[in-house]
């Protein structure tokens, strides 16, 4: 993550903002004199968050002092102590909730990322995201995918090549999809087909695809035709990665198929809760 980014600042300065505005009404009720506070978590979960808190906090007053018990990726407990924060009492309120509020959602897709991950330790399926992310913040919530143990998919348009059913139908047959796509962008972009039936995924395979995605297919249609798909593949001298997407991660123990090398999916960031956090002031 590339932390010093101009677009991590332009969203610390419009959260800060947003909220601050033309500043706190109750600040002349706050002491002037250095207090300390403590992050405690009400809930079991995964931890995500720490540059992030710490740019925050550092942009109200660059004198706030953090010290974290707990680092992005770790599994942390209820009434677990999370970081502890040194500083005036108005910086450190100026800052609770928009830290409090990226933390708590980063930690739930992480958290929501693990509890799937788990599922598919005994596989050599990988657990990949998607762009159905929040608008702004699909760096942050990607990074939070990682923290769970995910892998990130494609993060945008530019750096991987997916031909959908609309590109098909606006600009040809699958063969010619293809050979522009080459043609026209560097000769390492990754070109992935989605293939709503079995027949379409083995045509998209010999169109020269580097990735297949296989979406919304039956489990039990998948088990009975992955080994036709790879024989195929290897056939062509070729490696293509599978992937199966459009899934309930309710059922995905109905997808731990051998020859699945990837299942995709936007739940962790569409349909996770925000992990409960709460500030608290240590006299």
């Amino acid at each position: 993550m590339d932390w010093d980014s101009p677009l991590f600042q332009r969203l610390i300065d419009f959260w800060v903002e947003e909220d601050l505005g033309s500043g706190d009404l109750t600040e002349s009720i706050i002491t002037e004199k250095n207090g300390m506070a403590e992050w405690i978590a009400k809930e079991k979960g995964i931890f995500c968050g720490t540059e992030i808190i710490q740019r925050i906090f550092y942009k109200i007053d660059k004198n706030v002092e953090i010290k974290f018990f707990t680092q992005d990726g770790q599994e942390f407990s209820r009434n677990q102590k999370i970081l502890e924060l040194k500083g005036s009492p108005k910086s450190l309120l100026a800052g609770e909730r928009i830290t409090l509020n990226i933390a708590m959602h980063l930690s739930g897709i992480s958290t929501f990322t693990k509890r799937i991950i788990s599922k598919l330790r005994s596989t050599k399926i990988n657990l990949v995201d998607t762009r159905k992310t929040t608008p702004g913040l699909r760096k942050l919530e990607k990074y939070a995918f990682t923290c769970g143990g995910g892998i990130n998919h494609r993060m945008g348009l530019y750096d991987a090549a997916m031909i959908k059913e609309n590109h098909i139908a606006w600009s040809g047959n699958l063969i010619d999809c293809v050979q522009q796509i080459r043609k026209n962008t560097p000769f390492t972009t990754h070109i992935i087909i989605e293939a709503e039936t079995i027949n379409q995924a083995k045509e998209a395979i010999l169109a020269g695809a580097d990735s297949i995605l296989l979406d919304e297919i039956e489990p039990l249609i998948l088990r009975d035709n992955i080994k036709s798909l790879k024989k195929i593949i290897n056939k062509n001298n070729k490696e293509v990665l599978i992937e199966v997407s459009g899934i309930k991660v309710e059922e995905i123990d109905k997808y731990l198929i051998d020859g699945i090398d990837l299942i995709s999916t936007s739940a962790p960031i569409t349909k996770s809760n925000w992990i409960d956090l709460s500030m608290r002031y240590i006299n």
